[in-house]
């Protein structure tokens, strides 16, 4: 399966300018989440490559910046000027620093992550917990919960952190953008 995943990850249009980018600034990142996912999920629906997906999630983890998260922006701004035609929003997410501002947009308190590893593993549902990065001249994929509920179409919920309310909204999104996907309950 993770063979299957770099070939539809290589083959979307833009994803692989994405890594060329991220490359550039980082050394610990991964792209993920839901642009993963839903690149997927358009693949085994048949739809266009870019349907639906609303974000590209890049993450990465550095200790040493400060807690204003000014040099995120910065990064985030600089990876967007590389990429003038990307067709999605770039949220770049330094995972070391978001244990200081989660609880404020979450109202959850959440302990601070030691790792992008770490982070992915608390991610939403078992399909979106996925991240993947260049590694050694190929792409290295990172999913905990390994990549049959992806593949398979099956929203699971991570309890790790998400609220049950949160859990159905995502659900709920993602069932109306892509009928085939089984919603697995609480």
């Amino acid at each position: 399966m993770e063979a299957k995943l770099i070939e539809i990850i290589q083959s979307h249009p833009f994803l692989p300018k994405l890594f060329d980018a991220c490359d550039t600034y980082f050394t610990d990142y991964y792209i993920g989440a839901g642009v993963i996912t839903q690149t997927v999920w358009n693949h085994l629906h048949g739809y266009e490559r870019t349907y639906g997906i609303g974000d590209a999630d890049v993450i990465y983890f550095d200790s040493t910046e400060s807690t204003d998260r000014k040099e995120e922006k910065l990064l985030e701004k600089r990876i967007k000027e590389k990429l003038p035609d990307f067709p999605y929003d770039i949220d770049l997410t330094n995972e070391a620093l978001v244990h200081y501002w989660y609880e404020r947009k979450f109202n959850k308190k959440i302990s601070p992550y030691q790792s992008c590893e770490q982070a992915i593993r608390t991610w939403p549902t078992t399909a979106s917990a996925v991240g993947i990065r260049r590694a050694n001249s190929g792409y290295e994929v990172y999913a905990p919960f390994g990549l049959e509920d992806l593949f398979q179409m099956i929203i699971r919920p991570n309890k790790a952190i998400i609220t049950e309310e949160v859990y159905h909204q995502k659900a709920r999104k993602w069932k109306e953008k892509w009928p085939q996907v089984m919603v697995m309950p609480w």
